[in-house]
């Protein structure tokens, strides 16, 4: 249950990230809202999330995938590059993730 809510709150997150892009600085109403409303979702299933695993654990695992996802989604749809120190920092970023997730006994598993 706790990683279903966080990989929820991570989609909500990556959502609004993306608006937040396609506001053009809160220049567009639509996507200003988006991101509004993504992101009070993201941080309303993060809080859940809390209630069965440590913050520390929760929010290194919410921030890293976002930080992946949204790059990925930067370069798929606006077109921004990555470079290969982004692309090897972003997998150590995942090796990470999976550490924490296979072998830390501070998550459930």
């Amino acid at each position: 249950m706790p990683y279903i809510l966080l990989f929820f709150a991570v989609v909500a997150e990556t959502i609004g990230t993306t608006a937040l892009q396609a506001s053009q600085q809160f220049t567009r109403l639509g996507p200003s809202i988006v991101v509004v409303v993504a992101y009070a979702v993201a941080f309303v299933l993060l809080g859940w999330t809390l209630k069965f695993l440590p913050v520390g654990i929760a929010y290194a695992m919410w921030s890293g995938l976002g930080i992946v996802l949204i790059a990925l989604i930067g370069f798929a749809v606006f077109g921004q590059k990555l470079d290969l120190p982004a692309l090897l920092g972003m997998a150590m970023i995942l090796g990470g993730i999976l550490v924490i997730h296979l072998f830390s006994k501070a998550t459930p598993h």
